[in-house]
C-alpha cells in the first residue's frame, strides 16, 4: 500500500486562529503529543514573524529528533534565515517556503507579473536549499491559480531543489472533483515531476477539507496538511483525526497506510483544546462527546448487541476506550500519579511532576475523585504558567443580593506585589475589573465559558475566556473547584497572552 506523510500544522496555521496563540512552552508539549502520535512532519513555526515563534521552533527543533521538524518562510532571505537558524540544531530539517499564485493575488497582493512570481519562488528555494535538508513549496491559492502556470512555477522549483510541492486551497473554495482535476493535471503535465512530493493543504470555509484533501491522495498527493481538531483560520484546516479514521475505515475504497498511532489521537484532541481554549464541539466527528453516545432506542439496542451496527470505530481506537478513565484520589501516591500523567501524554520534569502533584492532592481533599479530565486541567493550567508576565496571587470577593459586589486581588509582576480592587454588576465582573487595574490593560471581554470537567457536586469547574484589545484576540482558561478562582485564573492567562502579542508586535 501507498504511504501517505503527514504533516501537521496545528502550530503555525492552527495557531492563527483567532486567540488560539500558544506559549513556546505550550508548542514543546503539543509537539512532543504530535510526536507520540506519529506525525511525520510538524511545522513548529513561522520564525521571522515574532521572538515568540523563533523560540518554539528552536525548542521544538532542538529536543525532537523523530519527526522532520519544519519552519514557514516567504520567497524573501530575511525569512529563509530565521527559519534555518531556528532549525539550526534539527536531526530532521525543512523550510517551507510560499508565494501567491493566483491572478487575484499575484496582482493584488504582490503587485508582480507572473514571471517575477516564478523567479522570486526559484531563487527563494535554491538560497534555502543550501541551509536545510529538505526544501517545500507551496503555491499560494493554488486552487484559484491558473493550471498552466502551476505547472510551470512548479516544474522550475523542482529544479531549483524542492522535494515537495504544496498545492492549497488556501480560501476553502474547491470541490473534490476540482481538486482531483489539479492533482492528476500536475502529475501528467510536470515533467519533472518524479523528483517531488505532492502535497495537499486544504482549508474548510465550505466544509469540504477533510473531503478535498482524500480526492487529492486519490488522484496522487502523498503528502496531507491538517491541523488537529481541524483549527485555522477562518473555519479551519483539514482535521487530522477525520482525515486519518477516513484512511483507516475506508482502506476498501483508499488503501494506502500513514504511520500514525491512532490511540493517541483523543489525548491530542483534548491536549491543543485545553491549551488553546477552544471547546471540542460535542457533535464532533471522531473526539466529539457525542461521537460514540446513543440515546435513539433503537440505536442502543443494536449497539448492545453489536457495536458495529451503529458504531464504524471503536473508542479504543482513538485511545479513549471506558478502561483509559482511571479514578485517583488523596490516597494515590507520586509513582500512581506519574505514571497517569505520562499515560495522558505529558513529558514533565520531575519539578513540574512534583508541583502538580501538590495541586493535585489539595483538589483531592476538596473532592472524592480525580479524574482524567481533573488531572489534564491541573497540568494545562501549569503549563500556562510558564513563565507568565503577571500572576493571581490572592483574590477576595464580597457580594450578595443587597451588596455590591467588591473584588480585592494582588498579582504578582515579577518581584512586584500589585493590590487592587474593583466593584462591578456581580462578583465575576470586579474580579475582571481589578485584575485589569493591576496589569493595566484595558480589554473587551468576547466570549465567557463555564462548565463542570467531571460530574458531581464537587466537580472541577472550567471556565474559559476569549478577550480582545488593540486588535488581537487572546483566549485563556483556569480551572479549580472554586468557579470565581477558575475565572480569575483564566482572565489573568489571556490577558498575559495580550501583553505578550503586544510585546511582540512592538
Amino acid at each position: 500500500m501507498d504511504r501517505i506523510f503527514i504533516f501537521d500544522t496545528t502550530l503555525r496555521d492552527g495557531e492563527q486562529a483567532p486567540g488560539a496563540s500558544m506559549t513556546a512552552e505550550q508548542k514543546y508539549e503539543i509537539a512532543l503529543q504530535l510526536s507520540r502520535l506519529g506525525i511525520d512532519i510538524i511545522e513548529a513555526g513561522f520564525p521571522v514573524s515574532s521572538p515568540q515563534q523563533f523560540k518554539a521552533c528552536e525548542l521544538i527543533a532542538k529536543n525532537l529528533k523523530e519527526p522532520v521538524i519544519t519552519a514557514l518562510a516567504r520567497t524573501v532571505e530575511k525569512d529563509i534565515d530565521a527559519a534555518a537558524e531556528a532549525l539550526s540544531r534539527a536531526e530532521n530539517s525543512r523550510i517551507h517556503t510560499f508565494i501567491a499564485t493566483s491572478p487575484i493575488h499575484m496582482r493584488y497582493k504582490l503587485n508582480k507579473e507572473p514571471d517575477e512570481v516564478i523567479e522570486m519562488a526559484v531563487n527563494a528555494v535554491k538560497y534555502a536549499r543550501n541551509k536545510v535538508q529538505q526544501v517545500e513549496f507551496s503555491a499560494e491559492d493554488a486552487s484559484r491559480s491558473n493550471l498552466d502556470f502551476l505547472c510551470r512555477i512548479f516544474e522550475k522549483v523542482i529544479d531549483a531543489g524542492a522535494t515537495i510541492i504544496n498545492i492549497p486551497d488556501t480560501v476553502g473554495y474547491s470541490i473534490p472533483a476540482e481538486i482531483g482535476n489539479i492533482i492528476s493535471t500536475i502529475r501528467n503535465n510536470v515533467p519533472n515531476i518524479d523528483k517531488a512530493i505532492i502535497s495537499i493543504h486544504c482549508h474548510n470555509d465550505l466544509g469540504l477539507a477533510v473531503a478535498n484533501t482524500l480526492a487529492a491522495i486519490e488522484n496522487g498527493a502523498r503528502q496531507a496538511e491538517v491541523t488537529v481538531n481541524g483549527m485555522g483560520e477562518r473555519a479551519g484546516n483539514a482535521a487530522l483525526e477525520e482525515l486519518i479514521m477516513a484512511l483507516e475505515v475506508r482502506k476498501d475504497r483508499m488503501p494506502f497506510t500513514t504511520g500514525i498511532n491512532t490511540t493517541q489521537i483523543y489525548n491530542a484532541s483534548r491536549l491543543v483544546s485545553n491549551i488553546t481554549g477552544f471547546e471540542i464541539p460535542k457533535n464532533k466527528p471522531i473526539v466529539g462527546d457525542n461521537a460514540f453516545a446513543h440515546e435513539s432506542g433503537i440505536h442502543q439496542d443494536g449497539v448492545l448487541k453489536n457495536r458495529a451496527t451503529y458504531e464504524i470505530i471503536t473508542p479504543a481506537s482513538i485511545g479513549r476506550g471506558a478502561g483509559t478513565n482511571i479514578v485517583l484520589g488523596r490516597h494515590s501516591g507520586l509513582h500512581g500519579f506519574k505514571s497517569r500523567v505520562s499515560e495522558l501524554g505529558f513529558n514533565l520534569s520531575e519539578e513540574e511532576c512534583k508541583n502538580v502533584y501538590k495541586k493535585f492532592l489539595y483538589i483531592a481533599d476538596r473532592k472524592k475523585e480525580i479524574y482524567d479530565e481533573d488531572l489534564m486541567a491541573l497540568i494545562i493550567d501549569a503549563l500556562g504558567m510558564s513563565d507568565p508576565i503577571y500572576k493571581l496571587e490572592y483574590f477576595s470577593i464580597i457580594s450578595g443580593n443587597k451588596a455590591v459586589p467588591t473584588a480585592t486581588i494582588k498579582i504578582r509582576h515579577n518581584d512586584e506585589v500589585v493590590t487592587e480592587a474593583a466593584t462591578g454588576d456581580g462578583p465575576v465582573d470586579a474580579i475582571f475589573k481589578a485584575i485589569e487595574r493591576a496589569m493595566n490593560i484595558t480589554t473587551k471581554l468576547e466570549e465567557y465559558k463555564v462548565q463542570a470537567i467531571t460530574p458531581g457536586k464537587q466537580a472541577m469547574g472550567e471556565v474559559k475566556v476569549l478577550v480582545t484589545a488593540n486588535g488581537h484576540k487572546a483566549a485563556g482558561r483556569g480551572s479549580s473547584t472554586d468557579i470565581l478562582e477558575a475565572s480569575a485564573n483564566a482572565y489573568v492567562s489571556a490577558l498575559n497572552k495580550l501583553l505578550l502579542l503586544k510585546g511582540n508586535n512592538q
